[in-house]
């Protein structure tokens, strides 16, 4: 999906990621992650969206809550939202500050009064009930926290395992039972996803959630809430933060963007974020009928692979797909047009992916963007050092 976004506009990291396999630095199943084209992402977004007048949170999970990366990208946009617990620990640890908690998943109750105490911007409640455990626990320590109401998705926009929220319809009853509660404060609405980029052309537009967001922020305007902020996620980028303005956002949560691996990115490679990573295997063995296959393990099943670089022979062989339910102990290229593939050799991908889902292993390189570039680390697609 990136390769010959990679390939254009970042070929150095190819070419580091392919000499540290050789030589043995880095096992197969790594992403090899360029830290200063990260940061300079980062600082690329954060300007624009000083120019904008919009607030940023960054997320992780795309390239494995690597604290590295994190405190790379938190020199610019020091304020993180966090999809889980787990991602919040871990962003803490690294010394950003909490933006907004509960984004994708709800915070458990026993976990929520260790993370008030870090005083979060917002915290996301996907109905009544979280809002009730938000204001006891904020009572306990004395503070009113400020809360953003998770509205439900128009029907069909919401994936699989990211459903709830507060229904539009619903929305002021929940906010005449929210404004009961002693120790919150309604300060915002979000939606997901808000923005997402055509598969075709890559170009960027906002979701029927967008507009769902809007609409009840007029309703909580009407009810004497002011200001009202608007966090519209997905797809955030140097692309889309215009369109979060002109459409009315507070609010934009970079993931994707910061390692330059946005849709739109696949399709046109001269836009502003570099490409940050690629991922690297190896050949484990050859089929008899010549299909090599790759060790696997970082694999994602959104991943829209397309091609396997071989660096030692300069080869690009089409990646064969692979069902989502099935492990991806290998995955299968065609074969070559002869036997030109030996098993060893490096391979490089760069496709979409989600690498806190992966069980690979993350390498961080700084000194590209000098000629110099240094293996500073290996991690887990957890984020803990190896």
């Amino acid at each position: 999906m990136f390769l010959d976004t990679v390939l254009t506009r970042n070929p150095a990291l190819v070419d580091t990621a392919t000499a540290l396999h050789r030589s043995g630095a880095i096992p197969p199943d790594t992403y090899v992650m360029d830290a200063d084209a990260v940061e300079g992402n980062a600082a690329l977004l954060a300007a624009e969206a000083e120019r904008l007048g919009l607030s940023l949170w960054f997320v992780v999970k795309q390239f494995g809550r690597n604290p590295a990366l994190i405190r790379a990208v938190a020199r610019h946009i020091p304020r993180f939202a966090a999809i889980d617990p787990s991602e919040a620990r871990t962003l803490h640890a690294a010394g950003a500050q909490a933006g907004n908690l509960g984004h994708l998943v709800q915070i458990p109750r026993r976990d929520l009064p260790e993370m008030l105490a870090w005083r979060p911007e917002a915290v996301t409640v996907f109905d009544l009930a979280n809002a009730r455990a938000v204001s006891e626990a904020a009572a306990e320590l004395g503070v009113v926290q400020d809360v953003f109401v998770r509205l439900e998705g128009v029907s069909g926009s919401v994936y699989p395992g990211q459903e709830g929220g507060v229904p539009l319809d619903a929305l002021d009853e929940f906010a005449s039972a929210a404004e009961q509660l002693p120790s919150i404060r309604i300060a915002g609405v979000t939606a997901f996803p808000c923005v997402l980029c055509d598969p075709a052309t890559g170009l960027p537009a906002p979701t029927p959630n967008f507009e769902l967001a809007l609409k009840a922020r007029e309703l909580l305007t009407a009810r004497g809430h002011h200001p009202v902020a608007l966090s519209a996620p997905s797809a955030t980028s140097m692309a889309t933060l215009p369109l979060l303005a002109e459409l009315g956002a507070t609010h934009g949560e970079p993931g994707h963007s910061l390692t330059g691996t946005t849709p739109l990115h696949a399709i046109d490679p001269h836009q502003p974020e570099r490409p940050a990573y690629v991922y690297v295997s190896e050949v484990a063995h050859t089929l008899a009928d010549g299909r090599p296959a790759l060790y696997g393990g970082g694999f994602y099943s959104r991943a829209g692979i397309r091609t396997a670089l071989l660096p030692r022979t300069g080869l690009r062989l089409p990646v064969q797909g692979a069902p989502a339910e099935n492990i991806d102990y290998y995955r299968l290229l065609d074969a070559p047009p002869s036997g030109e593939v030996r098993a060893g050799d490096t391979a490089v991908l760069a496709f979409r992916t989600q690498i806190f889902v992966t069980r690979s292993t993350v390498a961080v390189v700084v000194g590209l963007s000098t000629g110099k570039p240094r293996l500073t680390g290996l991690y887990d697609a957890r984020g803990r050092a190896l």
